[in-house]
């Protein structure tokens, strides 16, 4: 886990590195991750696991996202030119099979349900109510696949908003436990807190480094989400366009 890593690797140069001139002083005797781990205690170790597993499902919508947004924009420019063709020779049934054959492209799973409604009506004519229907068959296209875009993101927001705290009811624990250390062995100085105060720290530490990411990437994919929303509205309206200038033909 890449964030893992990370983390311990800076947790190692942050934290452990002034907890080793306490060792020195033989005030606290952490040296790596793993004795510090086992130093925790067991709500300190709840708490990281429990960020660990926030961050790992945030990796996962992170990735998920990434190849499904790149896929889309892949497929949608390769679309994008192939159903314009189409449509302007007039082959409704050849830009469905356009559609169909790329079908990660959210331009593509929009158009085809505007074609598939105007598919079924009678060239000779084409009724306003018609045009209107196939109108509402994209609008509904457009809010599934909008809902589809936005799959996970929900939580990937979550995730960024809640894991500072997280971490900080794990900096609060580690606080309370030193105080606590304090009073039952009556020792007093920076020694005596500095075990209970460096697993505090870890905690916050792990906490920023699961949120400021998913808070990143959330951000980065609300954009892309919105700027597919916009070609998805400009594409609906482009083929309801193309079905009026047929119906304006047909009329003549």
């Amino acid at each position: 886990m890449f964030l893992a890593n990370l983390a311990t690797l800076l947790f190692t140069h942050s934290i452990l590195a002034p907890l080793a001139m306490f060792q020195e002083t033989g005030a606290v005797g952490f040296d790596n991750p793993i004795a510090l781990w086992n130093a925790m205690g067991w709500f300190a170790r709840i708490i990281v696991i429990i960020l660990f597993i926030m961050s790992a499902w945030s990796i996962g919508v992170m990735i998920d996202r990434y190849f499904a947004f790149n896929a889309a924009r892949k497929q949608s420019r390769a679309f994008a030119p192939a159903v314009a063709g189409a449509l302007r020779e007039g082959k409704i049934d050849e830009a469905i099979r356009v559609a169909e054959r790329n079908k990660k492209s959210h331009l593509a799973k929009v158009v085809t349900a505007g074609l598939q409604e105007f598919k079924v009506r009678d060239n000779s004519e084409i009724p306003g109510k018609d045009i209107e229907a196939s109108k509402r068959a994209l609008e509904r296209a457009e809010a599934i696949v909008h809902a589809e875009l936005k799959r996970g993101l929900g939580g990937l927001a979550t995730i960024g908003s809640t894991a500072p705290f997280v971490g900080l009811l794990g900096t609060v624990a580690g606080i309370l436990n030193a105080f606590i250390g304090i009073s039952h062995s009556n020792a007093t100085g920076l020694a005596a807190v500095a075990g209970g105060i460096a697993e505090a720290l870890v905690t916050t530490a792990i906490g920023l480094f699961v949120a400021i990411p998913a808070v990143m990437m959330f951000n980065y994919f609300t954009n892309k989400v919105e700027a597919f929303d916009v070609e998805m509205d400009n594409s609906s309206s482009e083929l309801i366009d193309y079905f009026l200038k047929q119906s304006a033909k047909l009329r003549k």
